[in-house]
């Protein structure tokens, strides 16, 4: 799996790493007990402070969906890829981007069209 990062972003880097992980279990480019390249392999490998890379896999790892084990490093959780699983923060971070879109004027049929087409791209096989 290939990182795209984007320095000019506004989006913080850790945040970025953070995505691109879950967008890859989402797609199926990482499954179950992949491993994940260790944090100064990645950091070099994309030209970031190692921290930056620390703090994106700390996160991960608190959302359950890499693992981290100090003689094998980080590899995907198998709790990551139940889909069935809506937790709270889950729902405060959707209804929070629904609320973003509304105060930009989307109606409720233009915010469902769009993020019907938004779970088509990533469902895609």
């Amino acid at each position: 799996m290939i990182l795209k990062i984007d320095m000019s972003n506004d989006i913080p880097i850790y945040q970025q790493i953070r995505n691109q992980i879950v967008f890859g279990v989402a797609k199926g480019e990482l499954k179950y007990g992949d491993s994940l390249p260790t944090v100064r392999q990645l950091a070099a490998d994309i030209g970031v402070n190692p921290m930056t890379v620390n703090r994106a896999y700390s996160i991960l790892k608190n959302e359950g969906t890499i693992i981290i084990d100090r003689r094998h490093g980080a590899k995907i959780s198998l709790k990551s890829l139940d889909s069935t699983t809506f937790d709270i923060d889950f729902d405060q971070r959707a209804i929070l981007l629904i609320s973003e879109a509304s105060t930009r004027g989307a109606t409720k049929e233009e915010l469902t069209e769009h993020i019907s087409k938004l779970i088509d791209i990533v469902y895609q096989t």
